[in-house]
């Protein structure tokens, strides 16, 4: 196929996160809306509960991370997330406030994507627990792909914060149980 470039399958790391309405639900619901046949859902780790990190005055966030196998280019996966934001009544009004669904791209692959629109790997990975707890749940020994450094290590460098693992079981669709 002249002219037409294909993306092999790469492993790719998502945060979803929500603090208003029905929270798992949230979850749920845009889980299974990023599940399709080019983004399949593989795991999910299990959902935290956390603090408001940036602008504290909020409600209490679920998180967790998914890996998902992809055959998407990241770009057209960022557009996908901000459809599915905009479907599940998503508004950016407040910079790091409330919302009912935040899906960030974590990791895709190895790549390194450094765009006004697109940042892989996520900019603030590395001092957020609310996703380096749940990665590290789902691929401890995972490298960084700019620092070099494992998931675990990346957490482990982190000042203690409050955050919960709670029982609540969000399954990658199709499958029983997370991890």
């Amino acid at each position: 196929m002249a002219g037409w470039t294909v993306l092999m399958k790469k492993i790719v790391y998502l945060s979803l996160g929500s603090n208003l309405g029905n929270r798992e639900e949230m979850l749920r619901t845009a889980i299974e809306a990023l599940h399709s046949e080019d983004c399949r859902i593989e795991r999910v780790s299990p959902v935290y509960e956390t603090e408001p990190m940036y602008l504290t005055a909020q409600g209490e966030f679920l998180n967790l991370v998914v890996e998902a196998h992809s055959t998407l280019f990241p770009v057209r996966l960022l557009t996908r997330i901000a459809r599915i934001e905009r479907e599940t009544g998503r508004r950016r009004s407040v910079r790091n406030g409330p919302r009912l669904i935040d899906i960030d791209i974590v990791l895709f692959g190895k790549f390194v994507v450094n765009t006004k629109d697109l940042q892989i790997p996520h900019p603030r990975m590395a001092e957020r627990r609310f996703v380096l707890e749940p990665l590290v749940e789902l691929a401890p020994e995972l490298r960084h792909p700019v620092t070099g450094k494992t998931m675990r290590q990346l957490l482990a460098d982190l000042p203690p914060a409050l955050i919960r693992r709670t029982a609540i079981d969000i399954s990658a669709p199709g499958l029983s149980r997370q991890v």
